[in-house]
């Protein structure tokens, strides 16, 4: 390796550990992409790893309705926030779709509460309804434990984050995309049949969850 390539390499690993929202991922992406036509209704999802894996292991639903997925894995709502304006508003689009908290929960990015998290997803809603966007809220998954967090109860937080979420929507007349009744079972956590380590989606999971959002979308559009 020559005394360049090794300078270069040090400054993207500088960049990535002073990037803390990783708002330069989507940089050249957002770039590219351009402003919508004037017929388009640009419909872009805001998350972490369940949204960023989605268009991986089902990527027809996002090309074939020509959805932008903005999610990076093991984000936290605050991290979303930062970058909320140069990843969605930017982008112009009609409707965004919100899934954020779990990682909240699980202590990715230190100590927190219920209402910091819900303040964040609804600061996140606000920036977009005042940019004339079209806003879907959506209800953080079950989860009865993660696997890399000793976070006690989080089952039970996830309930009451959703609770807040769902009150919140219903106040200011959004839709609330609820993918966690139809996913979750008796413990409360994600059941078996939707997930391999019982945080992340599998295939059968987003099928469901692909089919819950276009009737949700199409209701917003």
């Amino acid at each position: 390796m020559t005394i360049e390539n090794d300078i270069r390499l040090h400054i993207k690993d500088i960049e990535k550990e002073t990037d803390w929202a990783n708002i330069n991922h989507y940089k050249e992406a957002n770039s590219k992409l351009g402003a919508p036509l004037d017929s388009e209704k640009r419909v872009v999802f805001m998350g972490d790893s369940i949204t960023e894996n989605w268009e991986i292991i089902n990527p027809e639903f996002f090309s074939e309705n020509k959805f932008i997925n903005r999610g990076i894995g093991g984000q936290t709502s605050p991290q979303m926030l930062i970058r909320f304006r140069s990843d969605v508003i930017e982008l112009k689009p009609s409707l965004i779709i919100i899934l954020a908290g779990t990682n909240d929960i699980a202590g990715n990015t230190g100590p927190t509460t219920i209402k910091m998290i819900a303040n964040n997803i609804i600061s996140m809603s606000e920036l977009a309804i005042s940019h004339g966007i079209n806003v879907i809220i959506s209800s953080v998954l079950p989860v009865y434990n993660y696997n890399w967090s000793d976070v006690e109860e989080p089952n039970k937080k996830i309930v009451n984050l959703n609770k807040i979420l769902s009150d919140y929507s219903t106040e200011k007349n959004l839709s609330y995309l609820d993918y966690y009744s139809s996913m979750v079972d008796s413990r409360p956590g994600l059941k078996k049949e939707y997930s391999d380590d019982e945080v992340h989606p599998n295939n059968a999971a987003y099928a469901l969850m692909s089919d819950l959002a276009l009737k949700v979308i199409k209701n917003n559009l």
